[in-house]
């Protein structure tokens, strides 16, 4: 590319980025970032995002809490999406109360919750065995004008069936839908 005549923009980097992800060449796709850098072309949002993303997928949950932590160093603001990858990234690590802390965090920092995040958090909080507080989460995300996804509504009926909710709280699934 460079050989034509022609410079490599962001656009081209997070394309690369992504790839090397996909490939689960994380390494390499730090070294890119860091030559990114020294060409003065920022990352923005959204390859911020691919390398978070890759990050929980690679289980280095810290690579992705430190890169989240460093974002406003940077100048950038996490948007929905971020806040959405992270949470999720939490819940299958386990990490319930990192989760819980930024979906309250989310609105102090001007991004507001949405279906996703709710439906994200809920299904995190389930697969975690802590049903009562996903059931009382689904109440709020009614209350926010939200409803259950697919997903989570199936999550919710196997618990159902299996008798690990209590099945007083099937109104508030009914609302969902």
């Amino acid at each position: 590319m460079q050989a034509c005549g022609q410079l490599p923009n962001s656009l081209t980097y997070a394309i690369l980025l992504d790839g090397l992800c996909k490939n689960q060449q994380l390494s390499v796709a730090l070294e890119l970032l860091r030559e990114m850098e020294g060409k003065k072309l920022h990352p923005n949002i959204i390859i911020c995002n691919v390398l978070m993303d890759y990050f929980f997928k690679a289980g280095k949950v810290e690579a992705a809490r430190d890169l989240f932590c460093s974002l406003s160093s940077k100048g950038l603001h996490p948007d929905v999406k971020t806040f959405n990858l992270m949470i999720r990234g939490f819940c299958k690590g386990g990490l319930v109360r990192e989760a819980e802390k930024l979906l309250r965090e989310m609105e102090e920092r001007g991004c507001s919750p949405n279906g996703v995040s709710y439906n994200t958090f809920i299904r995190g909080l389930i697969n975690n065995s802590e049903t009562s507080k996903a059931m009382g989460l689904i109440h709020q995300m009614v209350q926010q004008g939200f409803s259950a996804d697919a997903s989570t509504m199936e999550m919710i009926i196997d618990l159902l069936s299996r008798d690990k909710v209590d099945p007083a709280l099937l109104p508030l699934t009914k609302r969902s839908l």
